[in-house]
């Protein structure tokens, strides 16, 4: 027993062979220009095609190998001297063929010659043949034979220009011929659907998929033809291949023959002809996927649209968008059942049209983003991954087209769109607005901007009820928050009053953030409040913000509650940073008693919230940087301050800590400016100490390793009696450099010190450049003079 592959293996097999056969002594026939046998061998060639046995897939082998044939058969009916027979008469003469089959075939490709004779109209032997083929109703054997009626008949057309053009109507004969053909064939298509047994449909479906473009090519010939214009094909053309596509009612015929159309004729015709080619769309069968050829259609027209400015004029005098919103919705509305990536999709294209047609009529992208949150409002909750996917694509498409999310956020219904995104979506969403923001470097200036803005992207801000936030990525989420702080720099506004409106929003969403995003949006935030300080240096009187009036006492007690936010994270570090930041600002806009209290919290963090050790070596030298640039202070205050900072410097935990703290604390006391401090004498007690802090780590090291630690503290504290020695201070001389350089010089010569190659380079460096000054001459020369080396 054979399965049905082989069986039909077989039967191509015995179908091939008996082409074969037969060609071989139709071939002999021609050879010998024998007419009556050629007939005869290429009739029972022929015949081979009579099969129904085949597949479409392999009934087209068969009908290749038979086509190869009649073209030889063909160059020997075209040469008259070798036969001896007119045209006419051998048009007359296979019409005696047995078989229909065969007989019509023959006719066709003598037809063909009878045209190229032009002993008869083309339109006259056209018209015959294609009523003739009405004879073969099997719909493979006559999908085949129409399929080589229209391939022979292709360039014999009477069309303008041809040299088988007729009378005035000739263009009209030549577009009758090809709709007649087209029209008898997809009725043949259609046919098969309800040959065979109820149960192998899903075969004969795919049987019929693989004969669509047999049908389809004649809507490709037709619009080949000159002479089919604009009035023509919205006339005549359009009407008749609609009526035949709605009249089939098969939704697999109108699904591929509605694409066709708009695949194959031009786009100026179908801006022209928009709204006969819409209207068919409601008439299609509820099955036929309506959105696939609507969103094909509007990609067309996009393109289009976007190939030339010139064109544009055209989509307005038609009203395109209006007609083709009006046809989107009455889809939606008759298939109920359509699913919501289907809508979705149909929107998607809707928007992409208009952004490309009409990016100035903001007026009409939010009507499509409203209609589709029309649709989704019908929808409980969306949970269709390919449907979530779609409103990205809705929603990234402004964006894309204007590269501003400002324009975006004047568009009433995109945030409404975006509601109906799930949690991980949103946040998507979010990131790709923000990223958009970034890439255009985009600045966002106005307080209502501001607050659609950040309720866009309220999904990274804060919990999201029903967010599971144990599962959330630790780098996803840094990375979304570290995205968040860079869009808050974007949001300005050379107005202090609005940038304070701004401030105060970006300050109500932020704050309800939770403890793990605190540390990432108030640094951000803090920096913008002091960007607006800056702003009112200079300014008199006060500026209405949201609240309160605004002066830069105001900004301060702003910053100071912002801030304290941190406390419940807990980040000590960070707000001690921002708190000497705000110092800084404070000192700038010469307010005295703002800067110290700025102080005053981050030295009461430094004793109470930070423990770690190498944290507190890092905070306590940034206290000493900011004090030391710090010149609105009262004698009082300063020395308070400083003190407070050499205290907690030598109480550091590492004793090599504390040295570099101590003498850093030197800088305290000689600021180099105009009217800088310059306390000479406190400066050497801070060097003293750190030298004697110095020397009680070698020992230290020496009682616990048995021998010396690394000088290189040394070296560091010669360097700063060399700065504070250029610097001009008297009480750093050059006796107690030299000694200081002997004491290296004898730590490093001793048993118990261990070699240490970088205080080895470090300090000969540092001789270096006392010899250099030493060789410069002038001033500094003569200062250098007596250091012996």
């Amino acid at each position: 027993m054979l399965n049905g592959t082989e069986d039909e293996e077989k039967w191509l097999a015995e179908g091939i062979a008996g082409i074969q056969h037969n060609a071989f002594y139709m071939h002999r026939a021609l050879d010998s220009n024998n007419l009556r046998e050629a007939l005869k061998y290429s009739a029972q060639m022929l015949s081979e095609l009579r099969t129904s046995k085949l597949s479409p897939h392999k009934y087209y082998e068969l009908y290749m190998r038979a086509f190869d044939e009649l073209k030889r058969l063909e160059l020997f009916f075209k040469d008259d001297s070798k036969h001896g027979v007119s045209v006419v008469d051998l048009y007359e003469l296979v019409q005696h063929a047995g078989n229909i089959l065969p007989r019509l075939y023959l006719l066709c490709t003598v037809g063909s010659i009878y045209i190229k004779s032009k002993e008869a109209p083309a339109k006259e032997v056209l018209k015959d043949l294609v009523e003739m083929c009405r004879g073969v109703q099997h719909p493979i054997r006559g999908l085949f034979l129409r399929s080589y009626l229209a391939q022979i008949s292709r360039d014999k057309l009477p069309d303008i220009g041809s040299e088988y053009e007729g009378d005035a109507d000739t263009v009209m004969d030549a577009v009758d011929f090809v709709l007649q053909n087209f029209t008898e064939m997809n009725k043949l298509w259609v046919r098969m659907q309800h040959q065979g047994p109820g149960g192998v449909r899903e075969k004969r479906e795919k049987e019929r998929s693989e004969l669509q473009d047999l049908v389809g090519k004649n809507l490709h010939v037709l619009s080949q033809i000159e002479g089919v214009d604009l009035e023509m094909y919205k006339e005549t053309v359009l009407p008749r291949v609609l009526e035949q596509v709605v009249n089939c009612k098969d939704d697999l015929a109108q699904y591929y023959l509605m694409d066709c159309i708009i695949q194959v004729f031009p786009d100026e015709y179908h801006l022209q002809t928009l709204e006969t080619l819409l209207g068919a769309c409601p008439q299609l069968q509820p099955t036929v996927d309506v959105k696939t050829v609507l969103s094909r259609l509007m990609d067309r027209l996009s393109n289009y649209a976007a190939s030339s400015a010139d064109v544009l004029p055209e989509f307005l005098q038609v009203e395109a968008f209006s007609k083709l919103s009006n046809a989107i919705g009455k889809v939606i509305e008759a298939q109920l059942d359509m699913p919501a990536v289907g809508a979705i999709t149909l929107y998607v294209s809707l928007l992409t049209f208009t952004l490309r047609v009409h990016p100035d009529r903001l007026d009409h992208v939010d009507q499509v983003l409203g209609a589709c949150v029309k649709k989704l409002s019908n929808i409980p909750k969306l949970e269709d991954s390919r449907a979530m996917k779609q409103v990205v694509a809705l929603l990234s498409a402004p964006l894309e087209k204007y590269n501003d999310i400002v324009t975006a956020l004047t568009l009433s219904n995109y945030p409404r769109v975006m509601d109906h995104l799930d949690i991980g979506t949103n946040k998507l969403m979010a990131m790709v607005i923000i990223q958009s923001i970034m890439k255009n470097n985009s600045c966002i200036s106005t307080a209502d901007k501001v607050e659609v803005l950040f309720e866009l992207i309220k999904g990274l801000i804060k919990d999201i009820d029903g967010a599971d936030v144990d599962e959330l990525d630790e780098e996803d989420f840094k990375e979304e928050q570290n995205s968040v702080a860079r869009l808050i720099h974007m949001l300005y506004n050379d107005e202090p009053e609005e940038m304070l409106k701004i401030i105060c929003i970006v300050r109500k969403h932020t704050m309800v953030g939770g403890p793990k995003r605190l540390p990432f949006t108030v640094s951000s935030l803090v920096f913008s409040a002091l960007r607006l300080l800056r702003q009112l240096q200079g300014q008199e009187g006060d500026i209405v913000g949201e609240e309160a009036s605004m002066t830069p006492n105001k900004n301060f007690q702003l910053l100071t509650q912002i801030i304290e936010s941190l406390s419940a994270v807990p980040s000590p570090e960070l707000a001690l940073r921002l708190y000497l930041q705000c110092a800084e600002a404070a000192n700038g806009c010469d307010i005295e008693h703002v800067a110290y209290e700025f102080f005053t919290q981050a030295f009461v963090l430094y004793e109470e919230e930070i423990a770690d050790s190498k944290a507190q070596v890092t905070a306590i030298h940034l206290i000493i940087g900011t004090l030391q640039r710090m010149n609105v202070f009262g004698v009082e205050n300063r020395d308070t301050l400083t003190h407070k900072a050499t205290g907690y410097s030598a109480r550091l935990l590492k004793k090599a800590d504390q040295c570099r703290a101590v003498y850093a604390c030197s800088h305290l006391f000689w600021v180099d400016d105009q009217d800088g401090i310059k306390d000479g004498e406190r400066v050497l007690l801070c060097l003293k100490r750190a030298l004697r802090i110095a020397n009680a780590a070698q020992q230290m090291a020496n009682v616990a390793r048995g021998s010396g630690g690394p000088v290189s503290l040394f070296v560091e504290i010669l360097n700063k009696y060399i700065y504070f020695f250029e610097k001009g201070n008297k009480q750093i001389t050059s006796s107690a450099i030299q000694g200081l350089i002997e004491l290296i010089n004898t730590e490093m010569q001793s048993d118990s010190t261990n070699p240490d190659s970088v205080a080895d380079a470090f300090l000969a460096s540092t001789l270096r450049y006392i010899q250099f000054q030493k060789q410069k001459g002038g001033v500094m020369g003569e200062k250098f003079e007596s250091i012996k080396l």
